[in-house]
């Protein structure tokens, strides 16, 4: 009795045609959902990691914690305050009263040229010109009036990151006269626009810098790349705000893990209580 009801059950589902869609439906949607969630504890563990991160500001805490440390050095640590030029600081070209530690200015020209195989103009991007520039700077506590402590930064090249604010964006299109045009055409390429980008790392913005924290003298703090391998980076926020970046991206891989999840669990659902309800009906005829 218990085989003829197995091969009653088969029966009905070789009977059952499942749309292609279906399948396709559930399998990606389990596999997106497994994908996120992979996501999602890669970056929360990358999160527990950051917390554990010991946090300072340029302030005595800060020096008795190091005189306190061996060899008084911190081998890796965050270290968050306000940006102060050790030097005349430098001023934006583009924006008055804009200064900075840190500047790039970059300069593209967006240029026409003629596709003999598609018979159009395609527009390529080439980089023309590009300028960094530097000085010497510090982090001081925000709103203090003492500066005898301070956390010095070198060179920023050594930094493995940082993101610097865009203080100036233009795009200018190249004006052609009648004998350009003619010239261009028959060279096939001709300049279309001129782009002109300037970023600045700005003197009072607030950031947090991650590397060796170390002593030297009495007062002078420096913060300098980590020997043991780990990022040395700088980041155009406060400590508690960049982790906070780092859990909204955890959330989001988990909040999408669970949305796919769901959609594929409905779909399963919605086939199977399809198949179980064609087979009532089919019993109810019989």
């Amino acid at each position: 009795m218990l085989g003829s009801k197995l091969r009653e059950v088969y029966s009905d589902m070789s009977d059952f045609t499942l749309n292609p869609l279906v399948l396709i439906g559930i399998g990606s949607s389990f596999a997106f959902s497994g994908l996120f969630y992979h996501l999602y504890q890669n970056k929360k563990q990358e999160v527990d990691e950051l917390k554990k991160i010991p946090s300072f500001r340029p302030d005595q805490h800060l020096v008795k914690v190091l005189k306190a440390s061996r060899h008084n050095r911190l081998h890796y640590a965050a270290v968050e305050g306000v940006v102060e030029a050790d030097a005349e600081p430098l001023a934006s070209r583009f924006v008055p009263r804009c200064f900075g530690v840190i500047q790039k200015i970059s300069l593209r020209e967006f240029w026409k040229y003629w596709n003999s195989v598609s018979k159009s103009w395609d527009i390529k991007a080439v980089n023309k010109k590009e300028t960094n520039n530097f000085v010497p700077f510090s982090l001081v506590t925000h709103g203090s009036y003492n500066l005898d402590v301070y956390v010095k930064f070198q060179d920023p090249r050594e930094f493995s990151s940082f993101i610097l604010e865009t203080v100036h964006h233009e795009i200018r299109c190249v004006e052609e006269r009648l004998g350009e045009m003619v010239v261009e055409g028959l060279s096939g390429e001709k300049p279309v626009a001129l782009e002109e980008v300037e970023e600045l790392l700005r003197v009072g913005s607030t950031v947090t810098g991650f590397g060796e924290v170390v002593l030297e003298g009495d007062q002078v703090i420096r913060l300098q790349p980590p020997k043991d391998g780990r990022k040395y980076f700088l980041t155009p926020t406060d400590h508690r705000g960049f982790i906070s970046q780092h859990e909204g991206v955890a959330s989001l891989w988990k909040t999408l893990s669970a949305i796919t999840g769901i959609t594929g669990a409905a779909i399963l659902t919605g086939f199977v209580y399809s198949f179980f309800e064609k087979n009532d009906d089919r019993s109810k005829k019989a």
